[in-house]
């Protein structure tokens, strides 16, 4: 199964998050999606929000400077409502996200990083 983390260099919890998973002898491709050539394209960012686990919603980041700034409102949002906002600002897609190719998930709290870990996949 290929795993792909959507990391943020700078996040501990996204750090934490993949030292687990190589400390546990896993293959993972890290796409910093942060820099421009590693950017979630918007048919990439749909993918994403219909296979992560739980609320779209929760693929922002609601505590970012740049979410105030915005005056964004996202409760109750539709996956469509995620998508549009992450391709116009993509410093706001929660981090780490961990894909396995069918299912997505949040590296937060920070202890799911030793489940992922274990099963090798998304937990």
């Amino acid at each position: 199964m290929a795993l792909t983390l959507l990391h943020n260099p700078h996040c501990s919890t996204s750090v934490h998050a993949l030292d687990a998973l190589e400390d546990a002898g896993h293959e993972v491709t890290v796409r910093k999606y942060l820099l421009v050539k590693e950017r979630l394209d918007e048919d990439e960012l749909r993918s994403l929000a219909t296979r992560l686990v739980g609320d779209p919603v929760d693929a922002l980041i609601r505590r970012d400077a740049t979410y105030k700034k915005l005056g964004l409102e996202a409760d109750g949002w539709d996956a469509e409502q995620v998508v549009a906002t992450l391709v116009e600002h993509p410093s706001l897609l929660q981090r780490p996200i961990l894909d396995d190719g069918e299912r997505a998930q949040i590296g937060r709290p920070r202890s799911r990083a030793a489940e992922w870990a274990q099963a090798g996949r998304v937990a």
